[in-house]
């Protein structure tokens, strides 16, 4: 297995935000997506990708109706996605993504974070370069051949892609197959496997540590504490780093 496999795996074994933090987020990723590319679903593949991601996380179709319409209201502000990098304790690199109406806000909110717990907020590009921007979609697996759906995704940029499991929304375990390529393949990706009528469970876009670091238990929690902080903040989308998070 590759990079991806195992940087999923740490993640899924690591704490979730919780739902209403999901929710926030997604919210947000519904007002993007309409101001970038209008309210229907049908003709904004990215609205069509957000709506999957709601229904992965059980998000009630009502607050999916009601955020698209908010975002449709001309008076409703847009959000502008800001990305931060620094380092935490140990030369652990954070990259940070958020989408904020007040930069201003937000900015203080973070460096206040990585002062808080002795990091360093760097600046723009200073650690960026150690991942891999990579989009992802997750699928249902089942009357699917792995090898044949391989084969003919390579040709649209698929590095990796494996089987895994997963809850369902009755909390039932299911079989589902994960893909992962590079960010820009996204679209290409998802016009195929809508135009073969395959399930999408969710999909998005993650950043892969090209490299990892193993720190001792303490060394650890000294990173958890900044990484904590970071979550806890409504404008924060996600959170990369390089800490290993493999189980030993």
């Amino acid at each position: 297995m590759g990079r991806a496999f195992e940087f999923r795996k740490a993640r899924k074994m690591k704490r979730w935000s919780a739902m209403s933090k999901a929710f926030t987020r997604i919210g947000k990723d519904i007002v993007m997506a309409v101001k970038e590319g209008g309210p229907d679903p049908d003709s904004n593949s990215r609205l069509r990708a957000v709506i999957q991601n709601a229904k992965s996380v059980n998000m009630p179709k009502d607050n999916v109706e009601r955020a698209i319409k908010r975002a449709s209201d001309k008076s409703q502000g847009d959000y502008k996605e800001v990305i931060f990098e620094g380092y935490a304790q140990h030369g652990i690199a954070v990259l940070i993504e958020t989408a904020t109406d007040n930069n201003t806000r937000t900015v203080a909110n973070v460096r206040a974070a990585f002062n808080k717990t002795d990091g360093n907020l760097g600046t723009s590009g200073s650690v960026v370069f150690m991942f891999d921007h990579t989009c992802n979609f997750k699928i249902k697996g089942d009357n699917l051949d792995l090898e044949e759906l391989e084969l003919e995704l390579i040709d649209f940029g698929v590095e990796e892609i494996f089987e895994d499991t997963d809850e369902n929304e009755q909390g039932e375990t299911q079989k589902v197959i994960m893909i992962y390529a590079p960010f820009e393949s996204f679209g290409n990706i998802q016009g195929y496997l809508e135009a073969n009528n395959i399930d999408i469970i969710s999909s998005g876009f993650e950043r892969i540590p090209q490299v990892t670091k193993k720190l001792t238990p303490e060394q650890q929690e000294d990173v958890e504490k900044l990484l904590e902080k970071l979550d806890d903040d409504d404008d924060v989308q996600n959170v990369y780093h390089t800490m290993d998070e493999s189980e030993d």
